[in-house]
C-alpha cells in the first residue's frame, strides 16, 4: 500500500515536471488546489465560530452544574446547532451527502444537560465543534496561506532589502532571510511550498472535513424509522407520478390517435362503397383519410416524444432545454453548467419539470422574460426557473405546479416555490443525481 502511495505521489510530481503540450497538464490540479483553498477558507471561518463556541460551552455547562445556567442550554444548544448547519451546507457544496439528523427544522434543541446526555445528535454536534474548532481551523488556516507564502517567499529577493531587519523573515517568519544568500533561498522555499499546495491541497481539504462527514449525519444506531417512513412516502409519490403518466398517455392515445384511426377506418369504408359508384368521390375521401392518418402519426410521434424524449438522448440536457427555450412563447434564455451525463430518470425529470415550468409561464404568467439556469454541484442536479411575469403561481389552482412535485418527489428531490403577487416567480428543484 504504501509502494502505491509511493506511485501516486511520483505520478503527480511527474505531470508538474512534464514540459507543456503533454498530454496531462497542471490546469486540474491547479484549479483543484484553488478549490480547496477557497473550501478551507470557508471552513477555518466555521472553525473560528466554533472555537470561540467552546469557553461558552464550558461557562454554561459550569453554571448549568451550578443551577443557575440551566435557561443558557437550550440558547446555547440552538447556536451549536446552526453553526454545524453551516458546515452541512459547506459539505454538501463540496459534493458531499450530509443529511440533517433533526428531521424538523423547528425542533426544540435540547434545554438541560440530561438532555444533552441523552441525545445522541447533540452529542455529535458539540464533539465536532470541538475537533473542529481546533484541528478544522488549524487545516483551514494552512490552505489559506499555502498560496500566499508561495507568492511572497519567490517574490521575496526583489524587496527582501527595504523590509526592516525584524522582518526580514521567510516561511511565514519561521526562518530568518537577512542576507542575498537567504533571499534566494527565501525563492527556493516559496517553490517548495507552491509544489506542495497544488500536490496536498484537496487531501488537506479531505481531513478538514473528514469529522464534519463522520460526525454531523444521522447518528447510525438511532432508529431508521423515520427514514422508512420517508422512503414509503417518497415511494408512495413514485406510483403515483407514474399512475399520473398512464393515465395522460392513455387519454391522448384515447381521445387523440384512437379516435383519427377510427375516423380512417370509416373514411376507407366509404371509399369502398364509392368506387364503383363515383371513383372521383372515392379519391377525395382516400385524400382525407391520408390526411388523418398524417395527424394520427403526429399524434402518436408526440406521445412517444413525451415519455422519453428522443432529443436527450441526440443532443443532451443541455441541447433538449435549449430546444424547449426556442419553441417557448416567451423569450427565455438558457445556462446549463453539467459536466457529462446525469442518470437517464434524472435527465427527464429536469427536462419535465423545465418544460412544464415554460408552459405555465407561456400560459398564466404575462412574462416578457424568462431565464433557466441548471447546474450539478457534487451529486445534486439543481434546476432554477424564472420570470418577470405577475406571480401568483400556486400548486392549488392546477398550474401544471403540483405534476411537477410529483415528478421531483419520485426522485427524493425538493421543490420550492417563490411566487409573491406582481412577481417574479422562481421554481427551484434539486434533485439527486449520484455520481
Amino acid at each position: 500500500m504504501a509502494e502505491s502511495r509511493f506511485t501516486r505521489w511520483r505520478a503527480r510530481f511527474d505531470d508538474l515536471l512534464r514540459p507543456a503540450g503533454a498530454q496531462t497538464e497542471t490546469g486540474p490540479l491547479l484549479r483543484a488546489s484553488l478549490r480547496a483553498s477557497g473550501y478551507g477558507a470557508v471552513g477555518a471561518g466555521f472553525g473560528i465560530l466554533a472555537l470561540y463556541t467552546l469557553p461558552l460551552l464550558a461557562l454554561t455547562g459550569l453554571l448549568a452544574v451550578l443551577g443557575v445556567g440551566r435557561p443558557l442550554v437550550g440558547p446555547m444548544m440552538q447556536w451549536v446547532r446552526v453553526v454545524a448547519g453551516l458546515e452541512r451546507r459547506r459539505l454538501r457544496r463540496m459534493g458531499h451527502e450530509v443529511e440533517s439528523p433533526y428531521t424538523d427544522p423547528i425542533a426544540e434543541p435540547a434545554r438541560t444537560l440530561r438532555e444533552v446526555r441523552t441525545d445522541p445528535s447533540a452529542r455529535r454536534d458539540l464533539l465536532w465543534t470541538v475537533l473542529h474548532g481546533t484541528w478544522g481551523l488549524i487545516l483551514g488556516a494552512i490552505l489559506l496561506q499555502m498560496p500566499f507564502i508561495a507568492v511572497r517567499d519567490v517574490t521575496y529577493p526583489l524587496w527582501w532589502y527595504f523590509l526592516p531587519a525584524s522582518e526580514q523573515q521567510i516561511l511565514n517568519g519561521l526562518i530568518t532571510a537577512q542576507s542575498a544568500n537567504s533571499a534566494i533561498l527565501g525563492c527556493a522555499t516559496g517553490i517548495a511550498v507552491f509544489v506542495l499546495w497544488l500536490l496536498f491541497a484537496p487531501k488537506i481539504l479531505d481531513f478538514q472535513a473528514r469529522p464534519g462527514l463522520n460526525l454531523l449525519g444521522p447518528d447510525p444506531e438511532v432508529d431508521l424509522s423515520e427514514r422508512v417512513a420517508q422512503l414509503t412516502a417518497t415511494r408512495a409519490a413514485a406510483l403515483d407520478a407514474h399512475a399520473v403518466e398512464l393515465r395522460r398517455i392513455e387519454r391522448a392515445l384515447h381521445d387523440g390517435a384512437q379516435n383519427r384511426l377510427v375516423a380512417v377506418a370509416v373514411l376507407i369504408g366509404a371509399a369502398r362503397r364509392e368506387v364503383e359508384r363515383a371513383p372521383e368521390r372515392a379519391d377525395e375521401i382516400l385524400e382525407r383519410a391520408q390526411t388523418t392518418v398524417e395527424g394520427a402519426l403526429a399524434e402518436l410521434r408526440a406521445v412517444v416524444r413525451s415519455i422519453l424524449p428522443p432529443v436527450l438522448e441526440d443532443r443532451g440536457l443541455a441541447g433538449a432545454l435549449s430546444a424547449l427555450a426556442s419553441d417557448c412563447a416567451v423569450p427565455c434564455t438558457v445556462e446549463v453548467d453539467v459536466e457529462g451525463r446525469c442518470p437517464a430518470s434524472v435527465e427527464a425529470t429536469a427536462y419535465f419539470v423545465v418544460a412544464e415550468s415554460l408552459t405555465n409561464v407561456a400560459k398564466h404568467s404575462r412574462a416578457s422574460s424568462a431565464s433557466v439556469e441548471v447546474r450539478r454541484r457534487g451529486n445534486t442536479l439543481g434546476v432554477v426557473v424564472t420570470d418577470d411575469g405577475r406571480g401568483g403561481a400556486d400548486a392549488a389552482t392546477g398550474s401544471g405546479l403540483a405534476g411537477i412535485g410529483r415528478r421531483v418527489e419520485a426522485l427524493d428531490g425538493t421543490v420550492s416555490v417563490t411566487s409573491p403577487p406582481g412577481g417574479p416567480t422562481e421554481i427551484r428543484v434539486e434533485l439527486p443525481c449520484g455520481s
